[in-house]
């Protein structure tokens, strides 16, 4: 089986890497992964090959398109190049199945690239290529729900043939942030949640690795990506420096995409016991090998929580509801504390990490984190017994 899947991250780097997580869940079938954001240093699988459209992302407002592509990247030519590379990927390689990440429900300023591929996948590869929507567990708020909830159903109904929700239902469902639910005509799936899960041996090796012993104290602090989240590393820094316990220490990961004046500023407070650091491609492991996560409240940090068993306390990103309702679920079920503003002052943050470290190692939360699995088994599952697609 052939997959072409499309993902397009503008701010972090969460989307990107629970794309590659599943496309990694595909093993023994051909995957092409498709890039749109900034350039992440990753680790591909051998079946996988990531095409790499030219760089777009948004700016931290989320108001404009920005490009590192250069002198040659002025915003409507890299569109330009996108679409075409994006069309006629899709021609060439006539994939059995097209997954899209987040579209229809996100990504419309994507639209002009996207409604191409889809259209070419319906009039020239007409009962060829199945459809597949690939969608997190919580939408953000809209503006107008109404028309927006109209455009997504619209779009699904016409271009689609199955909507995959990465999620859990008992803990969040998507009729709690879409309530058009019942007006989709195509299959449903909750799949579970997302994440790669820790080896038993990963906690023995990264402690190696740092010099430090199983009854030493390890944090992990990150931020995503880091284009926001500098106040909660800046905040979890100065925090452990007022620490007496001198068996205590803290690794923080900036994420790939902090400014670098802010990580300079985090360098400042690097010391025998705190170390600065801009991303780990085996994030997991580090989850694993901690004793205290500290860290923004998104789809992938929560779920690898959860899959390391650490404890832990979250800063949800407040523009939006996402990451809040996230955290609050998870925390009902005793997964996590969750951090207030004004919990970032050196001193209560020491007080809190002190507490957290008191408590004894959380129970698991009974949530379903096979998401990858289980979605690389029904799309199985689903061409080998299924009719031909765009059957309405």
């Amino acid at each position: 089986m052939k997959i072409i899947y499309y993902c397009q991250h503008v701010l972090g780097m969460g989307h990107y890497f629970r794309s590659l997580e599943i496309c990694r869940a595909f093993s023994g079938h051909d995957v092409i992964l498709v890039s749109g954001g900034m350039s992440m240093d990753a680790v591909v699988p051998d079946h996988v090959r990531e095409v790499a459209l030219p760089d777009l992302h948004m700016d931290p407002d989320f108001s404009r398109f920005e490009t590192t592509a250069g002198a040659s990247g002025d915003i409507d030519n890299v569109r330009h190049i996108r679409q075409r590379m994006l069309q006629e990927l899709v021609m060439s390689e006539c994939p059995d199945v097209f997954m899209v990440e987040l579209f229809p429900f996100g990504r419309k300023a994507f639209g002009f690239e996207l409604m191409p591929a889809l259209a070419a996948v319906h009039e020239a590869l007409h009962r060829v290529t199945w459809v597949v929507c690939s969608l997190r567990d919580i939408l953000v708020e809209k503006k107008d729900v109404q028309a927006y909830e109209d455009r997504v159903v619209t779009l699904l109904n016409r271009w689609f043939d199955a909507l995959l929700i990465h999620s859990d239902p008992s803990l969040v469902r998507l009729d709690e942030t879409f309530s058009r639910i019942a007006d989709i005509r195509i299959p449903v799936i909750y799949t579970g949640f997302v994440t790669p899960h820790p080896q038993p041996e990963d906690r023995s090796a990264i402690r190696r690795r740092l010099g430090i012993g199983d009854t030493d104290t390890l944090i992990v602090a990150s931020a995503g990506g880091g284009r926001v989240g500098f106040a909660l590393l800046d905040a979890v820094s100065r925090a452990v420096q007022t620490l007496a316990n001198n068996t205590v220490y803290l690794q923080v990961l900036t994420g790939p995409f902090m400014e670098e004046a802010e990580v300079q500023t985090l360098q400042k407070m690097v010391s025998s016991r705190i170390w600065i650091s801009r991303f780990v491609p085996d994030f997991p492991a580090w989850l694993s090998a901690a004793d205290l996560s500290v860290s923004m409240a998104g789809y992938n940090t929560c779920m690898n929580i959860m899959a390391a068993g650490v404890r832990s306390l979250v800063w949800p990103f407040s523009q939006n509801r996402e990451q809040r309702l996230r955290a609050e679920k998870i925390a009902a079920k005793g997964g996590m504390r969750i951090l207030k503003d004004t919990d970032l002052k050196p001193e209560r943050l020491a007080e809190l990490i002190t507490q957290s470290l008191s408590d004894a190692v959380r129970r698991e939360c009974g949530m379903n984190l096979n998401g990858a699995a289980y979605t690389a088994e029904w799309v199985d599952g689903w061409i080998e017994n299924g009719d031909s697609p765009h059957v309405s």
